[in-house]
Parts: structure tokens; sequence; C-alpha cells
């Protein structure tokens, strides 16, 4: 069945000023549809078209088919980044998750500095995770459309940061630091970010059928 672009959890607007309705509606309505129209079309009466979006991922990467894998894993990545993000202010991540956060980083802000020193100096394309491998909470980077999962398929997502630069241009221009500034500041959903972790599983794109894999 096809794969549904996923409306955002929240108003075109609500993020503002730190990602403008204008930025949302190009990064939402342009990218991350293009990927899923794109996806929908390479996939059509193929192998892949009963399977989950998490599946074709991991199915298209092992199989080399970077053509369904690019875009299957921006799919999924832009909606896993807009869950990401709230336009509530946060109370912070759970108490689990916080003792993790101390024990690994020694802090939250510690935390959020690593996110914003690596997702600051990562190289052209990609995306800051925060991410649970092995027990242990580590930030990574990856660069185009990889994912946590396809490196390691016992790698849990906690929350992301979109670092290619159509995430930011329109309001920080070059400026990556400001806008990860912002973004780590204001808009983290450490709600989600702690559902993840309490759940040890890697979250699920809403809007279509999942099949047991």
């Amino acid at each position: 069945m096809p794969i549904t672009l996923m409306p955002l959890p929240y108003e075109i607007d609500a993020l503002e000023p730190h990602i403008s309705a204008a930025t949302l509606t190009l990064h939402h309505g342009k990218h991350h549809k293009g990927y899923i129209d794109k996806l929908n079309e390479a996939i059509a009466d193929s192998n892949y078209a009963d399977q989950s979006l998490e599946d074709i991922v991991v199915t298209s990467h092992n199989e080399g088919d970077l053509d369904v894998f690019n875009n299957a894993a921006q799919a999924w990545s832009h909606g896993f980044y807009w869950n990401s993000l709230t336009a509530k202010k946060s109370d912070g991540p759970s108490d689990e998750l916080q003792v993790a956060i101390d024990q690994n980083f020694g802090s939250l802000s510690l935390l959020l500095e690593t996110l914003a020193s690596l997702g600051g100096e990562h190289f052209g394309s990609g995306w800051a995770w925060l991410v649970l491998d092995n027990g242990e909470l580590c930030v990574i980077t990856t660069h185009d459309a990889k994912t946590p999962f396809v490196i390691d398929n016992g790698m849990i997502p906690l929350l992301v940061v979109d670092v290619w630069e159509h995430a930011y241009y329109l309001d920080w221009k070059n400026d990556r630091p400001k806008y990860l500034d912002a973004v780590l500041k204001n808009l983290i959903n450490w709600d989600f970010a702690s559902a993840n972790f309490a759940e040890r599983s890697v979250w699920r794109y809403p809007g279509m059928v999942h099949y047991a894999t």
C-alpha cells in the first residue's frame, strides 16, 4: 500500500520564531512530500509494496538499492524529526532518561553541548542523533540518508536534529550553529525522546499498516 505523507504534529507556524512557517511549508510540503512521492513510484508493484517503511529502509540498504533506500530513509527520518520537535515548552527528560543522560554525559546541558558541537561540525548534509546503543546513550551524526538502525540494527534513535541546509537556510542562512542553538534550547520534544527510551524500540512511521518482520 502507498506510504502517506504524515501531517505535522503541530500548526505550520507553531515553531516560530526558531523555525518559520515558510521553512516548514517548504521542508514538509516539498522536501518530505518529494521523498514520499518518489518512494511510492519506486516501490509500486515491487516486493517492497507491502512492507513497512522501516522494513523498506533496512531491506533496500542491505540490498544496495540506493534509489529506494535514499527516499525511504529520508521519508522516515523526516517523520522522526517532526516528532523530535515540539511547540510546547518541554518539562525535560523523564526521570529514567535523565539518569541515563547524567551517567553518559554528566548533565543535560553537556548532552546538548555535544549535540550542538557534533551537529555544527558535521560536514555536508545529514543528521545529528541521540541514540541508545547497547544500553549506552551516545550522540552520532550520519551523512545524507543514513539512519542509526541501518548502521546497527540494535541502535535505537531517541531524537534527531536535521542538519541538511534546507532545514534552516531560510531562517538562519548558513549559520547552522545558531539554528542548532535555537532548536536545542527551545524545541526539543523530551516526551518523544523519553517514550523512545522507555520502549527500547525503533519508532514506527504512522499512516500505513505495519507487517511483522
